[in-house]
Parts: structure tokens; sequence; C-alpha cells
């Protein structure tokens, strides 16, 4: 189901600083929890991998639905769907991924070509 709504890395930042920066740190780099920026190029044969937003995730949906339902951690569920888009993209942003002003709404956060997309292996289905 489509969610209405819409934001930009812009309107996110004000609202992860007030809402997630306790948990991830300032500009999502980490601690106390985990980190949402940085491991680029970790996933490669050899290398220490960091699995964050920008590294591993294939998804920029699945980064929505994840804040929509599980974050901020004391109170789930609180944050409205143009708060959900703003944080978002200024996730996504954080890790070069759209530009500070791109609008993330329901028609452009699933165009959105994440670094890792193609590094996971497609679950066989079970003939019906």
């Amino acid at each position: 189901r489509r969610r209405s709504g819409r934001g930009t890395a812009a309107q996110g930042e004000a609202i992860y600083s007030a809402k997630c920066q306790a948990c991830h740190g300032e500009k999502a780099a980490g601690r106390p929890n985990d980190a949402l920026v940085g491991g680029k190029g970790s996933l490669e044969a050899g290398k220490t991998p960091q699995k964050t937003v920008g590294s591993y995730w294939p998804y920029a949906t699945t980064l929505f639905d994840y804040i929509r339902r599980a974050m901020p951690f004391q109170d789930s569920k609180s944050l409205t769907n143009d708060e959900v888009y703003a944080v978002s993209a200024y996730i996504l942003n954080l890790n070069e991924i759209i530009g500070k002003d791109d609008v993330l709404d329901a028609q452009s956060l699933p165009k959105v070509r994440m670094p890792n997309r193609d590094g996971f292996i497609p679950f066989p289905r079970s003939p019906k």
C-alpha cells in the first residue's frame, strides 16, 4: 500500500537531529546504535563488511518501511508520513544516493537505485 506524503533531505535534517541523532549519532555516523552511513566498498572480498544503509541495503522502500514501523525506538510509529519520507531522504542523502533537494514520495521512493541492489540473490519461489 502506497503512503501519502513527501519530504526532502533538507527537511529531514531537523527531524533527524530531534528524533534520531541520540541513538544513531551526528550525521548518522553511529553510536550508541548502528551507523547508517559509510561502508562504501566494504562488502568487497577481503574487506571487513560495514553494513549500512548506503553499503548494504538493497531497496530504499525497506528503509522507509523500517523507519515507519520501528523508529524512533522508544516511540515507534510516532512519525508522520512526511517525517518518514524526510528522514529517509536525509539518510539517503548522507549516503550520496539522492540530492539534498530531491523529493521522496510514493512515486520516487521505489525508483531510488541503491548501491547494493544487485548484491542479493533472489530467493527461489516454490512451485505453485
